[in-house]
Formats: C-alpha cells, sequence, structure tokens
C-alpha cells in the first residue's frame, strides 16, 4: 500500500540535513553486509582454478542476486513504513478512508498497523457522528420558529435560519457575510440578554415583541456571538387578556349589583307616583327617573358586552369549509356590498376551526370595515362608494384572509386591541379584543394595517391542517445519508493503495 505521489510527496517534505536517510543507510548496511560473501565466493572460486572467464560470470550473477535479495529486503522492511506513514499522514488531513494492510498482532509491524488502523477507525467515526449532529442541527435550526442568527467578531452575519429570514426579510445567498450595520441589525449586538425588544412594522415585517438570548462560540478558533429571538408577544398578550378578564369579571359583578337595585327602585318609584298632571308632583320627577332607569338599563347591557370577553368558551374544534363559511358571512352584511373575491385554491379547502366562533371573528371584522367605509363617505361628503372586499390566500402552512376597505385608515395601531377602546361614537371597544382572542385560540394572529393611498386591511391568519408526510421521514434520511454519504464512499476504498 502506497501511492507513488505521496510518497513523492513524502520526499520533497523532508528536511535537508547531512545525514543519511533511513532508507539509504538500510541499504548501505545491506551492501556491506554482502561484501563478506561475495569475497567469500570469489576465494573458493580462484581455489577452484576456474577461468578468469568463469569466475567474472558467476559473481556478476552473485552480485545480481545480491543485490534483488537485497531490493527485496528494502521492500519488505521500507514499504509498511511508507504506508503507515502514508495513513499517518491521511489522519492528518482528516482523510479517515484509508487501512494499513497487514495488521497481523504478535508482530512489531502488525501491532502498529493495527494501533493505527484502530486510530484511524475512531476518527472516522468520530466524523461520522459530527456530520450526524451537523445534519441534525442543521434540521432543528430550520425548523425552530425561533429566530437564529450568528455574527462573527466584526460583526457579519454568519448563519441564519429561516425564521429570521422571514422576520427581518434576509436573503442568505444576497446578506450572508455582510455586515449587521449595513443589515440595520446592529441593535441585536447590543440588546441586553433576555431583554424585551419592540419591532416595529419597519424594521421587521409585522410589529411584535420578542425576547433577546445572547450567549457566545468559538469556530474555527474565532469568537461568534449567537443571538436568538423568542416571541413574547402572544404571552403577554395572554398575561393582558387575563388582566383584562379578571378586572372584567370584578367590574362586571360589582357594576351589576348596583345597577341591579338602581334599576328596580327606579322602577318602583315611578309606578308609585300620583299622575303626571297632579301639582304636587314635580314635572321633572318622572322624567329623571325614567332617565334613570334607562341609563341603569343601558348601562347593564353595556356591562354584559365586556362580560364577553371573560366568558369566551374554548373553541370547538372540527373540518370546516372555507369558501361557505366566507361566502355565509358576507350575506349577513346589508348595509354595503361586501365583494367577495373568487379563489379556485380554496374552494375546496378546509381548515380545523369552531364554525360558529370564526364566523363572530368574520362578522366582526367584515363589520368594522363596513363602519369604516361608510364613515368615510359621510365625512367627506363626497359621493364616493364605501368599498370592502374579502379574499383569501395560501401561504406554506397558514391561510390568510384579508378584508379591505376603502375607508380613512387606522390613527391609534397600538390600541386596537385594547378592551374598552374605541373610536366610533357607538362602539364597545370589545369587537378586535375578542376577534384577536377567537383568532389566537385557534393558533391564529390578526394583523390591522393602512392600505396606500387610503383605507385599511385586516389579515387573519389561520393554520391549515397538517396531512401526514409520508415521505418527510425518508428526506430527512436521505439528507443526513447526503451529509454522510463522503464517509461512507471513503470507507469503501479502505485497502486501495495510497
Amino acid at each position: 500500500m502506497g501511492s507513488s505521489h505521496t510518497r513523492r510527496r513524502n520526499r520533497h517534505n523532508r528536511p535537508i540535513s547531512g545525514r543519511l536517510s533511513f532508507e539509504a543507510r538500510l541499504r548501505f548496511f545491506s551492501c556491506l553486509l554482502s561484501l563478506p560473501t561475495l569475497g567469500l565466493l570469489l576465494w573458493l572460486l580462484i581455489v577452484e582454478h576456474l577461468t578468469a572467464a568463469a569466475i567474472v560470470s558467476i559473481m556478476t550473477i552473485a552480485a545480481l542476486a545480491m543485490l534483488l535479495a537485497i531490493a527485496s529486503f528494502m521492500d519488505q522492511v521500507v514499504r509498511p513504513l511508507q504506508t503507515l506513514a502514508n495513513v499517518v499522514a491521511a489522519l492528518r488531513e482528516e482523510d479517515y478512508s484509508f487501512r494499513a494492510r497487514g495488521a497481523r498482532p504478535d508482530d512489531p509491524f502488525g501491532d502498529l498497523a493495527i494501533e493505527i488502523n484502530a486510530l484511524a477507525d475512531m476518527h472516522q467515526a468520530q466524523r461520522l457522528g459530527a456530520l450526524e449532529a451537523a445534519a441534525l442541527f442543521r434540521r432543528v435550526i430550520a425548523e425552530l420558529d425561533a429566530p437564529v442568527l450568528a455574527f462573527d467578531q466584526h460583526q457579519a452575519l454568519r448563519l441564519m435560519n429561516p425564521a429570521a429570514e422571514r422576520l427581518f426579510a434576509l436573503n442568505p445567498a444576497r446578506d450572508l457575510g455582510r455586515f449587521a450595520v449595513h443589515l440595520r441589525l446592529e441593535y441585536l449586538l447590543h440588546q441586553q440578554d433576555e431583554g424585551i425588544l419592540h419591532l416595529d412594522g419597519q424594521v421587521a415585517r409585522s410589529p411584535s415583541r420578542w425576547m433577546v438570548h445572547r450567549s457566545m462560540f468559538r469556530q474555527h478558533g474565532e469568537p461568534h456571538t449567537l443571538v436568538m429571538l423568542s416571541d413574547v408577544s402572544a404571552a403577554l398578550r395572554e398575561e393582558e387578556r387575563q388582566a383584562w378578564q379578571r378586572l372584567i369579571r370584578v367590574l362586571g359583578h360589582e357594576i351589576s349589583n348596583s345597577l341591579t337595585p338602581i334599576k328596580s327602585i327606579a322602577g318602583s318609584l315611578r309606578s308609585r307616583l300620583p299622575r303626571p298632571e297632579a301639582a304636587a308632583v314635580p314635572p321633572d320627577f318622572d322624567r329623571g327617573l325614567s332617565v334613570i332607569e334607562g341609563r341603569a338599563e343601558s348601562l347593564h347591557r353595556f356591562v354584559q358586552a365586556y362580560r364577553q370577553l371573560a366568558q369566551l368558551p374554548a373553541p370547538a374544534m372540527r373540518r370546516v369549509a372555507v369558501w361557505p363559511l366566507l361566502e355565509r358571512t358576507v350575506r349577513l352584511e346589508t348595509r354595503v356590498e361586501v365583494y367577495l373575491e373568487p379563489s379556485a385554491e380554496i374552494l375546496a379547502l378546509e381548515v380545523s376551526a369552531d364554525p360558529d366562533q370564526m364566523e363572530q371573528l368574520l362578522i366582526n371584522l367584515i363589520r368594522n370595515a363596513v363602519e369604516a367605509a361608510q364613515t368615510a363617505a359621510e365625512e367627506t361628503r363626497t359621493e364616493v362608494i364605501p368599498e370592502v372586499t374579502v379574499r383569501a390566500k395560501l401561504h406554506p402552512r397558514q391561510l390568510a384572509i384579508l378584508i379591505d376597505d376603502n375607508g380613512p385608515g387606522l390613527t391609534n395601531p397600538s390600541n386596537l386591541f385594547v378592551p374598552f377602546y374605541t373610536t366610533k361614537k357607538s362602539g364597545s371597544g370589545v369587537g378586535l379584543a375578542l376577534a384577536r382572542q377567537i383568532a389566537e385560540g385557534h393558533g391564529g394572529t390578526i394583523e390591522l394595517r393602512n392600505r396606500e393611498p387610503h383605507g385599511c386591511r385586516a389579515e387573519l391568519r389561520i393554520p391549515l391542517i397538517q396531512e401526514p408526510e409520508p415521505e418527510a421521514e425518508a428526506s430527512n434520511e436521505a439528507e443526513t445519508e447526503d451529509a454522510v454519504a463522503p464517509v461512507l464512499s471513503s470507507s469503501l476504498l479502505a485497502g486501495d493503495g495510497r
């Protein structure tokens, strides 16, 4: 075993010194040891009184035989050493596919070859494990919903996962290797570890709140910074929702307990009053009691509307056809003609949802869009026709339902989903908060944003039904096999000459 180009490389890399090499010394001492044998043979030939021609012929044949013996001896000694040197050189170059032949126990060269082969096996197993771990790491990073980015010591982007690409609108082919300041991501490197970061729509694709986790690691001896973001928007909204629910329950209970006797007492007093034409009764007394009774009843209905937020049941999930649900919801709106844009890709689409809650959610969003469009037409006092359009789009794992209007747009987006907050004169501030609560109960999201040049868009996203994919595991195994293929194909060459 042992390739000629490797031996030539090893010879070229030898240090130049005044001493002879091991191979030259071995050849010299072998020739020196053969001289007494040749001398003895020459003396015997002379004693036998052979002719000079015969002596020369015999001595020539003997010398050639001796040289062949020396060459064979050199091959048996030097060649195994060259083989072992080549295997060690392959290990140094991280090529673990070559093995030394002739590894037999109870033999000095054999024991050395066994140990070197065992070392190569160990390194090959470690490399195979590292490749499998790297393939697993890439798969885990790719499947994480949390954005992950890595920057080197010069703040150049070296790693990102699909979640980071989606959040920051990055492109690996374009942005890997670029500096954080050019990508407008330098604030991530200066953010406090486990600090809350608010990303608005100008930085990320959607406003959200994230917890930043920063850690250091080394690659090829150089320090790198790993940044991972955890979406805490849903958790914070859940805390806010629970706080509002507790507040609404307490306020609703106390207000209802106070309004009921007020309404009852006001009604009793009115029933005991003499007729209005009696002079003893002040003219405004009856009217005042009517106002008290009416306002108590209105306030009671107002409180009951808010209690919907605290009493919303968990969704009863089942398969729901999307297109009939949209058609049924659109037909419920009669004030303005709502245009439902046809889409062939969702005609037979089904999602897992609670149909009653999902219908209520869409009713609230369409109602807000219609009222906004009507408000714009009334305020401008023009012949602008209120327009509301509903359409659906398919995304890789989500269904997006878009509701567009030509109203005045959003004036205070930060308070849209805050209970009790409303910009409408007769609004209760419950509709959007209830809609978001329903959407999150279905594992979805709601986002409202202004359109250009005017109007607003409400976007509801809910997850699609994930059908089992039998080919998924096969593709994952194929990816691992592709990563390990260089090692396996190299191991098949074990025993080839190097």
